[in-house]
């Protein structure tokens, strides 16, 4: 058993990840400040787990939750490339400057290792494709700079402290406690959410543009590798199921498994929203001896049993 903070641990990644921590018999502490998060995500966990209610832009806030914590998984962040364009200053000072205070929090409460949520955003609009951690990263939104930045302070943490500090690079991860709700929803959430209330589901563009979907258990087994693997330190790893899927062909999915016919409507693409994105993954199975369980089409449908019973 090892006592572990979970940064953003009310949000959709962290409350689940929050759950498995629990479930393998781990003492957690959570620290949000429920700008995103949400305090029901943790409702019927909130007498097993510490929590802390703060930000993470406060570094005195960051030294408290560290605190006597062996492992640090920093989920805290301001998500979604669409807020990030509209107000670039909010993310920077949230995801950058949030990030070195628990990255110093963590040295200097003589924390083991932590491990930061990256993002696939860091590769941009570059054609090549499987994504490979070693090629050059070319962001095209401030959300992706960002989460690029806190890569780099990762690393540097890690030369210049020993800090054992890296990156998992998330690619499109959704499942359950996913918030179809915010303006800022990721896409699955939003067209499952759209389809159950009888409404035409929005495409940003003409839909053909590929995402390697992550369904939540898949992030959550690499966390949990992620806390003792051997020869992480310093490093970037992809997180994905290395599967390529349009949102056209998601459309039609759900709409075979939900019964429905509804036709998408189709909008002008969003600024700082890439074309295509596929990851590979063989760092993930070397170095974290990772392996995907659930497949997109399984996942796709444990995601929309829980938005039936839950929206």
């Amino acid at each position: 058993m090892a006592n572990y903070l979970v940064t953003g641990g009310a949000g959709f990644i962290g409350s689940n990840l929050v759950r498995a921590l629990l479930e393998a018999g781990h003492s957690v502490r959570v620290l949000d400040n429920f700008e995103t998060g949400k305090k029901d995500n943790l409702e019927e966990i909130k007498d097993r787990i510490e929590l802390i209610e703060g930000d993470i832009r406060d570094p005195d806030i960051c030294g408290s939750a560290c605190k006597d914590m062996e492992v640090v998984l920093h989920l805290a962040a301001l998500g979604s490339v669409p807020r990030s364009v509209s107000d670039p200053a909010t993310s920077n000072t949230v995801n950058i400057g949030g990030t070195v205070n628990m990255l110093w929090a963590a040295k200097q409460a003589k924390s083991r290792r932590v491990v930061f949520a990256a993002s696939s955003a860091a590769y941009g609009e570059s054609p090549e494709l499987p994504k490979q951690e070693d090629m050059t990263p070319a962001p095209i939104s401030p959300y992706g700079v960002t989460k690029l930045t806190c890569e780099h302070y990762c690393r540097v943490f890690y030369l210049n402290y020993g800090l054992e500090s890296f990156a998992l690079r998330y690619f499109n991860v959704f499942g359950p406690r996913q918030d179809p709700t915010s303006q800022y929803a990721a896409v699955i959430p939003m067209f499952v959410s759209a389809l159950l209330r009888g409404r035409r589901p929005v495409v940003f563009g003409d839909g053909e543009q590929t995402r390697d979907f992550t369904y939540i258990d898949n992030v959550i087994q690499a966390n949990m590798l992620a806390a003792d693997a051997p020869n992480a330190q310093g490093q970037v790893i992809n997180i994905a199921c290395h599967d390529q899927i349009s949102l056209n062909r998601i459309l039609d999915i759900l709409r075979e498994l939900m019964h429905t016919d509804i036709a998408a409507e189709y909008t002008d693409p969003r600024p700082g929203d890439i074309k295509h994105s596929l990851a590979d993954i063989s760092r993930a199975k070397k170095l974290l001896g990772f392996e995907p369980r659930i497949d997109f089409e399984q996942g796709i449908r444990l995601a929309i049993d829980w938005y039936k019973a839950n929206l």
